[in-house]
C-alpha cells in the first residue's frame, strides 16, 4: 500500500493511474485467439480451453444430466441466498420499465418510441480463481425481464471438465438453459463470431480480466456490441474521524481479493483513521484465505490523506471509480457531489458485499475510468428504443417548409423535393 499525504493536485493523474500492462503484446495475443476462433469454431475453442484452462473437452454445451447433478451439488443455505439474490435484482430492474409515450411535437406531427429487447445477448461468466455465480443473476435476471429470446451464457470449466454447480443452479434460477463451457478470449470469439455449438449473439455482457476486456473491445469494432469496457474491478471508499476502522479495512479487502490486478483507494479527511485502517487492513489481512491476492492488490492500491470532504469528493470524481463507498457521517451530503462512480454505496452498513449479491443494484460495472462516460448493466442496457413518427396533412402544413429550407441549404435536393411533393399534394 501507498500512503500519500496531502497530495499536490497536479499528483493526481499518478493517484488515479490503473495497474498497467503490455497492452500491445495483450492485443496481439487477444486478436490471435479471436482469429483462430472466428475460423475454426468449436475446435478452436476446445483447444484455448485445453491451452489456459487445462481441461479437454468433448462437448462445450453443459448437458441436461450435468444441470440436474449441479442441483444436488448446492445447499440449501445457498440455493436460499441466490433465490433472495435473484427476487430483489428482479424487483429492482421490473422497476426500470420503459413506457413509451405519444408526444405531439407539432400540429399533426405525432412522435414516440418503443422499447424492443434485444433478440440474442451472450453473457459472459469469469471462473478462474473465483467463479462468480452472483454474475449469472446480474446479467441473467434483466435479460429474462427485458424479454430477450435468447440467452448464451459462456463460463470456464474446472479441471473436472465441467462448471462450478453454483453457476448452473444460479442460471437455472433466472431461466437460462443455453450454457457452455468456454472462457477468456475464446468465449468472447465464440459469442461474438459463433460456432458449430455456440449461436452467434448480437450484444456481449459480463466482467473478466483484461485479456477478456480486450477481447470485448475488439470483437465490438466490427462484429457484435458490449455492454461495457468492464476490466479488473476497483473500490473507492471516503472516509473521516468518524468511520468505522475495521469496516473499512474489511471493504478495501474485499476488493483486493479480487484479483492481483484489481485496485483498491481510501480517501480520508483524518489522518488518525488512515494510519489505523492501514494497521487494520495487515491484522486482516492475514486472516483472509485469499491474502497473496489481495496482498498482491494492494501493492497497486493507495490511501490518501487530504485537507476536506470536498477535496475528497473531487479527487473520487477523477478517480472515477466503480465503486464508491462514503462511510463518512455527512454521506448524503457527499452523496450529491458524486458525478463520476459505476455504484455507490452510502453510510457504514452499506458494504459493497450487500450489492455485489443481494441488495438488488447490477454489479456489472465501469472500470479503468470508464464511469466517466458509461454507467452499470441495467434493463436498458438489453433494449433498443426505436423511434416512430406519423405525419398527417397538417403535420406537413407544420413542419414541410422548415424542412425544404434546411435540406436546400444542405445542399441535398433529394431531400428537399421528398417533402416538396407532399406539400404539393396537401395544397391540391
Amino acid at each position: 500500500m501507498n500512503i500519500i499525504k496531502y497530495p499536490e493536485r497536479n499528483s493526481w493523474s499518478d493517484i488515479v493511474r490503473r495497474p498497467h500492462i503490455d497492452v500491445s503484446q495483450l492485443n496481439a495475443t487477444v486478436s490471435g485467439v479471436l482469429n483462430d476462433v472466428r475460423e475454426n469454431g468449436d475446435a478452436a475453442v476446445k483447444k484455448y480451453e485445453e491451452k489456459f484452462d487445462h481441461v479437454s473437452l468433448t462437448s462445450l454445451e453443459v448437458s441436461d444430466e450435468e444441470k440436474a447433478e449441479a442441483r444436488g451439488k448446492v445447499s440449501k443455505d445457498l440455493y436460499d441466498a441466490l433465490v433472495l439474490a435473484h427476487d430483489n435484482i428482479a424487483k429492482f430492474h421490473e422497476s426500470q420499465k420503459f413506457t413509451g409515450h405519444k408526444v405531439i411535437t407539432a400540429n399533426g406531427v405525432t412522435c414516440w418510441q418503443k422499447s424492443v429487447p434485444i433478440q440474442k445477448v451472450g453473457l459472459y461468466i469469469p471462473g478462474g480463481t473465483a467463479p462468480l455465480f452472483s454474475t449469472v443473476l446480474m446479467l441473467a435476471t434483466p435479460a429474462k425481464i427485458a424479454g430477450c429470446p435468447e440467452i448464451v451464457l459462456c463460463s470456464p470449466p474446472g479441471r473436472d471438465g465441467k462448471l462450478n454447480p453454483a453457476i448452473l443452479v444460479a442460471a437455472e434460477i433466472a431461466g437460462v438453459h443455453k450454457i457452455f463451457k468456454a472462457g477468456g478470449v475464446q468465449a468472447i470469439g465464440a459469442m461474438a463470431y459463433g460456432t458449430e455449438s455456440v449461436p452467434k449473439v448480437y450484444k456481449i455482457f459480463g466482467p473478466g480480466n483484461q485479456y477478456v476486456m480486450a477481447a470485448k473491445q475488439q470483437v465490438s469494432l466490427h462484429d457484435v456490441a458490449i455492454d461495457m469496457p468492464a476490466g479488473p474491478s476497483e473500490v473507492c471508499v471516503i472516509a473521516d474521524k468518524d468511520s468505522n476502522v475495521q469496516f473499512v479495512a474489511a471493504d478495501l479487502l474485499s476488493q483486493a481479493e479480487h484479483g492481483t490486478d484489481s485496485q483498491v483507494l481510501l480517501i480520508s479527511t483524518s489522518e488518525e483513521i488512515l494510519d489505523a485502517v492501514a494497521a487494520e487492513i495487515k491484522v486482516q489481512l492475514e486472516r483472509l484465505p485469499r491474502k497473496e491476492i489481495a496482498a498482491k492488490s494492494l501493492e497497486n492500491s493507495n490511501l490518501v490523506l487530504v485537507h476536506d470532504t470536498d477535496e475528497a469528493i473531487e479527487l473520487s470524481n477523477s478517480y472515477a471509480p466503480e465503486h464508491l463507498i462514503l462511510a463518512t457521517a455527512d454521506y448524503e451530503e457527499l452523496s450529491e457531489k458524486v458525478v463520476n462512480a459505476g455504484s455507490v454505496f452510502l453510510g457504514k452498513y452499506a458494504c459493497e458485499s450487500a450489492g455485489d449479491y443481494a441488495s438488488g443494484t447490477n454489479h456489472t460495472l465501469p472500470t479503468h475510468r470508464y464511469a466517466l462516460a458509461y454507467n452499470g448493466v441495467n434493463l436498458d442496457s438489453y433494449n433498443r428504443k426505436i423511434t416512430f413518427q406519423h405525419l398527417t396533412d397538417d403535420g406537413i402544413r407544420s413542419i414541410g417548409n422548415a424542412v425544404v429550407v434546411m435540406a436546400e441549404n444542405e445542399q441535398l435536393e433529394g431531400h428537399a423535393n421528398a417533402m416538396r411533393l407532399r406539400i404539393e399534394e396537401v395544397n391540391k
